[in-house]
């Protein structure tokens, strides 16, 4: 029998389930039918992620090799690509290890919840034309709410480790998590209101102009605030090996492990997906109908491009310095582009409530006018601050009571 998904259905307009939905319909009973483009959805997408997952880790433990003049992995397979499946099956057939303190059913249920934001993200985010798996209405709304689990997940393996070193890295990482959300927030409120809309696929539509030109601030705090949460160096002070060890992981051993690096090196790449939708036009490129998929996973290998140099340049920085940074610097840029956001959208939308391409060019001038002037003020202010120290060890070291 032919299945036709009824139009009030959240996924009539998502050719990916519409296809597997009719296709599996000639087969089974509808409702059957449903339940299992659903469940081979799903699996698409777990699948990919693990891969994708395994594919960062290789290319990036090559890049870094670059940057560093080493070689990096060279062994299983041709310039080393089957190492990642080396690394899983050594982790597979370590000894599963649970401290004798430990919550086990917390400590179990960790690997599983920091991998359901990464795989639920990927759900709305729309890789070619009609293909997300839903398109919700609220979907950057969604998206900070899968999120936050991160923050739940890296708690619970901190407090069920039983282990102090755990249990610091923890409240680390969920300090870290707190703290750069709130920015992070404020610079998606300057896509919305641009783009009127809070659904992925509209948001990816009303990019005329890249929201990377029209955004250049929430870009930088949305790229910064993202590397921070996903504790990618210069912010991984969960996991500032000369302090606290590995952090809130480092009770986990074997597959846990595994899944737990997995989710890491996969976060990157959702991650990644996320800002090619809100700042790079998604899918949007020359033969978008026929290749999108292609121009959005080439965005995502530039943005993972970026993830892996700013971790080979920047030294770690100190705790203090990272929460300063995200309160007293990151803030203050998404609260002045909110401002200046608001302020354009609400002179240059028309009768419609729409904004034109060329008011789109003048917004993205505009707001690169206010980055600049940012930029000189801050930069001033840091200038201030580092001065006098200076002067201050020159004159000491210059006294003739030293030494």
């Amino acid at each position: 029998m032919d299945c036709v998904l009824a139009p009030d259905n959240i996924l009539h307009d998502t050719l990916l389930f519409r296809v597997i939905y009719e296709w599996v319909g000639q087969l089974l009973p509808c409702g059957l039918s449903y339940a299992v483009a659903g469940i081979a959805i799903m699996l698409l997408l777990v699948n990919g992620v693990l891969l994708g997952a395994g594919g960062f880790s290789w290319l990036e433990r090559r890049l870094i090799g670059r940057f560093q003049n080493r070689v990096g992995p060279n062994r299983w397979g041709p310039f080393g690509a089957l190492q990642p499946m080396a690394d899983l099956f050594k982790l597979l057939f370590k000894e599963d290890l649970v401290p004798r303190g430990a919550d086990r059913i917390v400590f179990t249920i960790v690997p599983v919840a920091m991998m359901a934001p990464v795989v639920l993200m990927m759900a709305v985010v729309p890789f070619a034309k009609d293909t997300a798996l839903a398109n919700l209405n609220v979907g950057v709304l969604y998206v900070l709410a899968v999120t936050s689990i991160t923050s739940i997940a890296i708690f619970m393996a901190g407090w069920a480790s039983d282990n102090r070193y755990a249990l610091f890295g923890a409240s680390r990482g969920v300090a870290v998590l707190i703290s750069y959300e709130v920015p992070v927030v404020m610079s998606l409120l300057g896509v919305v209101l641009v783009a009127g809309s809070m659904a992925l696929d509209d948001i990816v539509s009303a990019q005329t102009v890249p929201f990377l030109l029209v955004q250049p601030m929430a870009f930088f705090v949305f790229l910064a605030g993202t590397s921070a949460e996903l504790n990618r160096t210069p912010f991984d002070l969960a996991e500032a090996e000369s302090e606290i060890i590995a952090g809130y992981h480092i009770e986990y051993s074997g597959v846990k492990f595994a899944l737990i690096q997995a989710t890491e090196f996969g976060a990157v790449l959702t991650s990644s997906a996320v800002m090619v939708t809100l700042f790079l036009s998604g899918w949007s490129g020359p033969f978008s109908d026929y290749l999108g998929w292609a121009w959005f996973l080439l965005k995502i290998g530039v943005l993972a491009f970026i993830f892996s140099w700013v971790r080979a340049t920047f030294p770690r920085l100190r705790i203090d310095q990272l929460l300063a940074f995200a309160w007293k610097f990151l803030l203050p840029l998404s609260i002045i582009n909110l401002f200046a956001t608001a302020l354009e959208v609400y002179f240059l939308r028309n009768d419609a409530g729409m904004l034109t391409t060329n008011d789109l060019w003048l917004m993205a001038g505009i707001n690169f006018g206010v980055a600049f002037a940012c930029l000189l003020t801050f930069g001033t202010l840091i200038q201030d601050k580092v001065r006098p120290a200076k002067s201050l060890t020159a004159a000491s070291l210059s006294s003739p009571e030293v030494g």
